[in-house]
């Protein structure tokens, strides 16, 4: 931004009594005398919004009566409506199947009614304890459990409305009887999918990216998904988020002053300078969470392993080792695999989508020749390749030619978080002779692997898991990943905000700029009341969370 045009295009365009240099307002009388000058600002500086309290000696004293206004609760309701929000939902909250102990939940103004329905002549127990209590239909008397209850009366449970818990014995014509007395209690109705949590999103009890680190925590089924799941469900994402909106509201604050009080003597010299830096600094942080974008997404859904090789190398073995089933048949006949073969597999605590490929080779019929030109596709989209070759015949032209156009030109490459790795795998080991001498010397760097024997396999797992850390992030360490497009839409809609607010000749579009960077930031964290988006969101919960 250019300070100096600003500020001589904006002093031009002062009138009499220091008007601001906006166009679509009138010159304000006794600004001074008021506070903080102009509705606008008061807009743009909503108390509600995720920025907090700032301390700015640069603004005179009229301007820090509204900046000292105290940071609000970052748990407050979030404004979105909840469909059916004024009546009482129940669900069973453990899961289908017979199990030893099975958890009924409710949510709503009846929870305590239902409680006491079922649980009659009984009062209601002290709230956030266990207590035993026989469970009776509420309209033929019949006992249906004796189980543990507990109340939970809002504003402190999960979804902030009065919940209670039925702890039953997991049987199905128990949970069936207790389902069916609940159904039967007036005002009460079963939950939909993901409406407990749609609740305590309403209700401020998480942010929306809490809510997806929720989703994504039922949904993790390795090491590093828990975890990244997890941390973003302890609001570190949007704790980050909300950072980035205080650095964008402290500057939008000090742009404001200088539209409103440019002219003040109190008003200290550097303004937009320090706006200008707070914003630089900011667009180096977002965008190198943007770059590491892609690697969140593959933490979340899966990196993309394709192992290849020429034929008879060992990659279907090497991929039922892997996957500890059988997913490929294995045969000593070359080129038996003619199509893609792929299954998720949790390697080394990391998802990933294993792809076994046909064997790269020139000069066969046309079923294998389409089964090779997918095997290269798949190349081309992998996040590792897994290139296998076999230890005791690396001199045939089959290998030869993989070594010098697959292998040679990844390993050549300068690796970062996004760009295609390999990991070398001679295999056949126990084909070697025993105590000789590396068969290869003059590869890449490369691991020696026995898919008969096993030998080999812990060293290959640890070499995956550094790869799989580079290209998913290590959740256990370095600031939250963006797991989702969503995260990334944003982020890239506030970066693009700060372009404009960079190329801005006029205050007032600079200010609107930083509003609507602020906007984005936002929309990440609380969904900005968008219907279809948390539609999205929340489908991915079952029934019962």
């Amino acid at each position: 931004m250019v300070v100096e045009h600003r500020r001589a295009l904006c002093q031009s365009r002062r009138g009499v009594g220091g008007a601001s240099c906006l166009d679509l307002k009138p010159p304000r009388k006794g600004a001074r005398a008021s506070g903080w000058p102009g509705p606008h600002v008061a807009g743009a500086l909503d108390p509600g919004s995720p920025g907090g309290a700032w301390a700015s000696q640069s603004l005179p004293d009229d301007a820090l009566t509204l900046l000292s206004c105290p940071r609000p609760c970052t748990r407050q309701g979030s404004g979105t409506s909840v469909p059916g929000s004024g009546a009482t939902i129940f669900a069973l909250s453990s899961g289908q199947g017979r199990c030893g102990i099975a958890v009924i939940r409710t949510s709503g103004p009846a929870s305590g009614h239902a409680l006491r329905s079922l649980t009659a002549p009984r009062d209601l127990p002290q709230a956030r304890r266990a207590c035993l209590r026989l469970l009776s239909d509420p309209r033929s008397g019949e006992p249906l459990d004796r189980a543990l209850v507990l109340w939970f009366p809002g504003p402190q449970s999960f979804t902030g409305e009065d919940c209670a818990e039925f702890h039953v014995h997991g049987g199905p014509a128990v949970v069936s009887g207790v389902l069916q007395a609940l159904g039967r209690v007036p005002g009460l109705r079963p939950a939909e999918a993901g409406e407990f949590t749609r609740r305590a999103f309403a209700h401020g009890k998480l942010s929306l990216t809490e809510v997806e680190g929720l989703a994504d925590l039922i949904h993790a089924e390795t090491e590093a998904q828990r975890r990244q799941a997890l941390r973003q469900l302890d609001g570190e994402l949007g704790h980050l988020c909300r950072g980035w909106a205080d650095t964008l509201t402290k500057a939008l604050a000090h742009v404001e002053a200088y539209i409103d009080f440019g002219e003040d003597d109190n008003l200290e010299e550097g303004v937009l300078e320090r706006a200008d830096s707070q914003v630089r600094e900011l667009e180096v942080t977002l965008g190198a969470h943007l770059r590491d974008a892609r690697r969140g997404q593959r933490l979340r859904s899966g990196a993309h392993v394709v192992v290849a090789g020429p034929p008879n190398a060992g990659k279907s073995s090497l991929v039922n080792l892997l996957s500890q089933k059988p997913v490929s048949i294995v045969s000593p006949e070359p080129g038996t695999t003619r199509d893609v073969l792929e299954t998720p597999v949790d390697l080394a605590g990391f998802p990933a989508l294993l792809s076994d490929t046909a064997g790269l080779r020139e000069g066969m019929g046309p079923v294998e020749q389409e089964g090779v030109r997918r095997a290269r596709e798949r190349l081309e989209q992998a996040d590792i390749i897994l290139a296998v070759l076999d230890a005791s015949d690396l001199a045939s032209p089959s290998s030869c030619n993989f070594l010098d156009v697959v292998v040679k030109p990844a390993a050549g490459r300068s690796p970062d978080g996004n760009s295609q790795r390999l990991v070398l795998v001679l295999n056949k080991s126990d084909l070697l002779p025993p105590g000789g001498p590396d068969p290869s010397p003059d590869l890449p760097p490369h691991l020696l692997l026995s898919c008969l024997t096993g030998e080999g396999l812990v060293d290959l797992l640890e070499a995956l898991r550094k790869e799989l850390a580079a290209v998913c992030g290590d959740p256990s360490t370095g600031p939250p990943l963006l797991t989702r497009a969503r995260h990334q839409h944003h982020l890239q809609g506030c970066l693009d905000a700060l372009g404009h607010y960079k190329q801005a000749k006029d205050v007032s579009l600079a200010a609107e700029a930083l509003r609507v960077a602020r906007g984005h930031l936002a929309h990440l964290t609380s969904g900005g009341g968008t219907e279809e988006i948390l539609d999205i969101i929340f489908r991915d919960f079952c029934v019962g969370k």
